[in-house]
């Protein structure tokens, strides 16, 4: 279940959207894209910013898990932890020989939408309109690759609660956004990448 994740021929696009439901394969399709990109040059690095926090018990247990899963698959996989300024931080990572993966925008929305008593350390953290605004910039001045993993999470029925309603229209207004920005968009289903925008 851990073995190193089989690297493919390199076929990188300068920016490229991964867009999938739960265990749909979307991360390991993007680390399957870090994976040949490490392999084609021992020049290269690549980096992934990790935006998930540990509300929970079962929230701690499950980002332990995939952190320890993620280091047997794709050893040579930088992380950094950034739960909120996710553009600032793919600017900052980016360089001509680095691929930078962001994992996951949903959980990114999720924290800059959280309601600051819940989370009083996000309080220096922009509004999520102007982290949402700044990422087409971060994607088009990063200097290298950048693979950018969401959930696509309106395809079931409407939920009943109006807050989460919110979040889910919300979210599907930041996947088009990150769409829109991205050479090449994947949808993920079963294990399977559907191409959705971008050739190769």
């Amino acid at each position: 279940m851990n073995a190193p994740v089989a690297a493919p021929a390199i076929d990188i696009a300068a920016s490229e959207f991964i867009l999938g439901g739960q265990k749909s394969g979307k991360s390991r399709r993007g680390e399957s894209l870090a994976a040949a990109w490490l392999a084609h040059s021992p020049a290269h690095k690549a980096v992934m910013i990790a935006t998930a926090q540990a509300w929970d018990d079962e929230m701690h247990q499950r980002i332990a898990l995939h952190q320890f899963e993620r280091a047997a698959r794709v050893p040579a996989l930088e992380t950094i932890e950034e739960p909120w300024r996710v553009p600032e931080a793919i600017m900052a990572a980016s360089t001509p020989q680095t691929l930078v993966l962001v994992d996951c925008l949903t959980l990114w929305l999720t924290n800059l939408m959280m309601p600051a008593e819940l989370a009083p350390e996000r309080a220096s953290a922009p509004e999520w309109q102007d982290g949402v605004a700044l990422l087409p910039e971060a994607l088009a001045t990063a200097q290298g690759p950048v693979v950018l993993v969401s959930n696509e999470i309106g395809l079931g029925v409407i939920p009943l609660g109006a807050e989460t309603r919110a979040f889910v229209d919300v979210l599907g207004r930041l996947n088009q956004l990150a769409a829109a920005a991205c050479e090449r968009v994947t949808l993920m289903a079963a294990g399977l990448p559907l191409r959705l925008k971008g050739g190769g």
